[in-house]
């Protein structure tokens, strides 16, 4: 056997974006949701609920940022002064969809945001129905503590009952950054497994995929899972100073944001070291085509209407029929995005119907424990009629020489 035919697509000399336009949208949209669930205002902290509905990629700091979007008015980004040079530049804010306001480091930003909103502190308290309030998943506690305090008798729920709906199905922009981010990560894969292998440590291998995928256009890079040898059947492998060497797998898992939107796949390799008599064993290779089966077919199964645990039936399914089903034990897939890894998930007990325009992977792995193990992993979006792969690299097991 072969390693497939090269990727032959290229990086775009400029990098698409999001229109400046949609953030507006996308806000409208989270506002009609907000007043349509009856809540008083959505908080969203900095993290990805924030990019997406203002394009704003704020740091993480205990000084506060939040976008207040009340139920009816306008909605304001409030940030610290030190910031207001990046958060005036984001898409929101540029494009005149959202008002600015800024807080000195002698004021409370906490009794900024109950202003925003109007009505909170404590009217709250004694009512036989509290207003409610959504704060985004990824509101630091130490934030929220803060406003419970402020805002005493405030009902606070999860912002994704308001925007789980909006982000859970991508447009034909987010799907263009995700397809990009797919093509980068297959150069990457293939330049790393038609390199050289065989003597280096995962961690140095590690260091390289985490390299191109930078050259290749990422913003960063997220994860570079190497596990060779017995370390390929832990499906999180942390790379360590183990040495590759001939005659074993590889199991490769990389990816991170390109232009906010992420690239996650995963394909196995086998390492010769030139030596014709280091290939795969018997009992690999009716494992990986067992597998090979299985990710195909689940990847066949997705079609709008057809509930996310399906999927994951299909792949479970066949691999149990072979003996390996106590050796698959994580979900076939997850949701991508703004973040590795959000709804929906392919999983037991998830009877969410598939919707065109979601997007997410599809993973089935088997893992022989102290042994071996392999997985295939591609991005697919759920098509009008069908599934379409984002990821064009061979999944055919790759025998190279490392």
């Amino acid at each position: 056997m072969t390693g497939p035919v090269a990727p032959i697509s290229v990086a775009p000399a400029v990098r698409p974006r999001i229109p400046a336009a949609r953030f507006g949208a996308r806000l409208a949209q989270a506002q009609a949701g907000v007043a349509e669930r009856g809540l008083r205002a959505m908080l969203v902290s900095v993290g990805p609920d924030l990019v997406y509905l203002a394009g704003y990629e704020a740091m993480p700091l205990e000084r506060l940022t939040m976008l207040v979007v009340p139920a009816s008015g306008r909605a304001t980004l409030l940030v610290p002064r030190l910031e207001v040079a990046p958060a005036r530049a984001c898409p929101g804010v540029a494009g005149g969809h959202l008002d600015l306001e800024t807080w000195e480091e002698t004021e409370d930003p906490v009794d900024r945001v109950a202003h925003l909103v109007g009505g909170f502190g404590s009217a709250f308290a004694g009512r036989a129905t509290p207003d409610r309030a959504a704060v985004s998943d990824r509101l630091w506690a130490f934030h929220l503590l803060r406003l419970q305090a402020v805002l005493p008798g405030a009902v606070f729920v999860s912002a994704s009952l308001v925007l789980r709906d909006l982000r859970i199905v991508k447009d034909a922009d987010e799907i263009a950054l995700l397809r990009l981010a797919a093509e980068a990560a297959d150069r990457v894969m293939w330049e790393i497994a038609h390199g050289r292998l065989v003597g280096r440590s995962e961690a140095d291998v590690a260091r390289e995929v985490r390299d191109r995928l930078l050259a290749e256009g990422h913003d960063r890079a997220d994860f570079a899972i190497v596990g060779s040898g017995p370390n390929s059947a832990s499906p999180h492998h942390e790379a360590s100073d183990r040495i590759i060497e001939a005659g074993e797998p590889i199991v490769l898992d990389i990816g991170g944001p390109f232009g906010g939107y992420g690239s996650d796949t995963t394909r196995t390799i086998w390492v010769t070291g030139g030596d014709a008599t280091r290939g795969p064993d018997d009992e690999f290779l009716r494992l990986y085509s067992v597998l090979r089966a299985a990710q195909a077919e689940a990847t066949h199964a997705v079609h709008p209407g057809v509930a996310c645990e399906r999927i994951d039936l299909v792949a479970r399914e066949l691999i149990s029929a072979a003996g390996h089903g106590a050796h698959f034990f994580h979900r076939t897939g997850h949701g991508i995005g703004l973040e590795g890894h959000e709804d929906p998930y392919l999983v037991a007990g998830n009877a969410e119907e598939l919707r065109p325009g979601m997007a997410f992977s599809v993973e089935p792995g088997i893992y022989l424990a102290g042994r071996y193990g392999a997985r295939i992993e591609d991005i697919v979006i759920c098509g009008d009629d069908g599934p379409i792969v984002l990821n064009q690299l061979d999944r055919d097991l790759l025998v190279v020489t490392g």
